[in-house]
């Protein structure tokens, strides 16, 4: 036989592909995502609405500080207040010491502001309010950053030094700009650590709701599961021949009308119903078939039997019958031989299809590949015949006279199908527990249109191999029957030059 041409495949999916993925493993992935998702959108509002609302904290604060630091720069203390001793003067006058305008040492400003001032007639005054209350200066470009906020504006944010601020600029009375700043350095701390809070309870959450997503995905699943089970149960069986029984059914706890994967089980176990009752029909139809074969077949030999006898009655008395009856009859008793080998061939047949015990006994194979191919080259002296057997018996248990028969049919059926000068090798060997037989020829092949049913009865090989000696169409399926009866296998692999018949049997314990 000739094996199916290689045909292109489509590219298989990646494994990690959620087209391959389970029914469970989709469900649970979708649920973690979505929930992953939502707490996602959580963490960003939060930390949204959390920034607004402490930076709305700092500008309310910059408010305050702006309005004290602007009617401070309107209204200047004096050098030192009266009634101090020369003492408390000098301590006034150091506390008033560091760059930057005067308000920053006045009590309730906080650490970190930064402020300039920058009087109508031009002069600029700029520094910073260190957490230890010292004062320090800033950079001309800093400087300019901050007076380039117009006065009049709400709070904005700006970059001082790498560090974020909220910054706002008024007019005095006078038209002394006051711009003052504060940090926001609180702000983006408390930020990360509500982050980092929120990340930490968003991976619990999520760990704690895919265990019990996948422990509540597989108790609804269950139901499913355990129908997919049935059906693989059936799926197993061997339905394609003989008598079957179905006896997997879906639970009607999982039947249930109610429910989708009750209405799944539910029309399952009615498809149940319905192939059981069509094997049913089919075995009771096979059995009939095989009933009438065989009756017919026992009726047809006796006919048979006296055809052939008063055919060679006649071929004995040839001389007293003109040359056209002596050779009618001659075709007659051929034909009645061939009718009679088609008759035995469907006993046969018939007998294994009723599952008939064998002989069991002790077969040397090695001895049988012998005797047929001496049988074979008889047969077909224009075939090259060769035997490869080992040094040491391959012996299975069976039935010698049915496994002869095995060997016989393949070599007839290489000698027939093949022409002349055609080499013809059998081969048989112990591998392991198995014992191999191999028949295999350098003819021209067998059809491809014939790959699945050389073993089928009555098919005949017309396209590719001759047909001269005429044939049933039963020998394969002989050798298949033998073979499966004895517990055995047979395949074919066939192309142009080289077709081989591989046959499998269990080797004696």
């Amino acid at each position: 036989m000739v094996s199916a041409p290689p045909q292109s495949s489509p590219p298989a999916r990646r494994r990690w592909s959620p087209a391959r993925w389970s029914l469970r493993t989709r469900l649970l992935v979708g649920q973690v995502v979505l929930l992953a998702l939502v707490c996602l959108a959580i963490g960003a509002v939060t930390e949204f609405a959390l920034r607004n609302y402490l930076i709305g904290q700092v500008d309310e604060e910059l408010r305050e500080v702006s309005h004290r630091s602007t009617m401070m720069t309107a209204n200047p203390r004096p050098p030192h207040p009266p009634g101090l001793g020369p003492g408390h003067q000098r301590r006034w006058t150091r506390q008033q010491e560091g760059p930057g305008p005067e308000f920053l040492d006045s009590p309730g400003q906080p650490a970190g502001l930064l402020a300039v001032v920058r009087r109508a007639g031009g002069a600029v005054s700029a520094g910073a309010l260190g957490s230890d209350g010292s004062r320090s200066s800033l950079s001309a470009a800093d400087v300019e950053k901050l007076l380039a906020i117009g006065p009049g504006r709400a709070p904005v944010s700006t970059t001082i030094d790498g560090d974020g601020y909220r910054a706002v600029a008024s007019v005095t009375p006078m038209g002394d700009t006051v711009v003052t700043a504060l940090p926001t350095a609180d702000v983006d701390d408390t930020m990360w650590t509500v982050l980092a809070i929120m990340t930490a309870v968003a991976l619990a959450a999520l760990l704690a709701a895919t265990t019990l997503s996948a422990l509540i995905t597989r108790q609804a699943l269950a139901p499913l599961t355990r129908v997919a089970a049935a059906a693989r149960r059936v799926a197993g069986l061997p339905l394609d021949r003989g008598e079957v029984e179905l006896p997997v059914r879906v639970p009607e706890s999982n039947a249930d009308p109610n429910t989708e994967v009750g209405q799944l089980g539910s029309a399952v176990n009615r498809m149940l119903d319905h192939i059981g009752a069509a094997l049913t029909a089919r075995q009771e139809s096979e059995t009939r078939a095989r009933h009438f074969v065989a009756d017919a077949s026992h009726e047809l030999r006796t006919p048979l039997a006296a055809i052939r006898g008063y055919a060679e009655l006649a071929r004995r008395h040839s001389n007293d019958v003109p040359d056209e009856v002596a050779h009618a009859m001659g075709r007659v008793q051929s034909e009645a031989d061939r009718m009679t080998s088609l008759v035995g061939d469907l006993l046969l047949l018939a007998r294994l299809d009723s599952g008939r015990p064998l002989e069991q006994e002790p077969v040397d194979l090695s001895a049988l590949a012998v005797d047929a191919v001496s049988d074979a080259h008889v047969a077909g002296p224009e075939h090259d015949w060769r035997l490869r057997v080992g040094d040491e018996p391959v012996v299975v248990i069976g039935d010698g006279a049915r496994l002869h028969q095995v060997l016989v049919n393949l070599l007839a059926n290489a000698r027939t199908h093949t022409p002349p000068g055609t080499t013809i090798t059998v081969d048989v060997e112990a591998v392991g527990t198995t014992a191999v037989l191999r028949v295999a020829d350098d003819g021209p092949g067998i059809d491809p249109d014939l790959q699945g049913e050389v073993f089928t009865r009555f098919v005949r090989g017309d396209t590719s191999r001759s047909r001269k000696a005429g044939s049933t169409g039963l020998g394969l399926s002989i050798v298949d029957a033998v073979v499966k009866a004895h517990g055995g296998t047979i395949i074919v692999r066939s192309e142009p030059g080289d077709t081989v018949f591989t046959v499998r049997l269990p080797l004696t314990d």
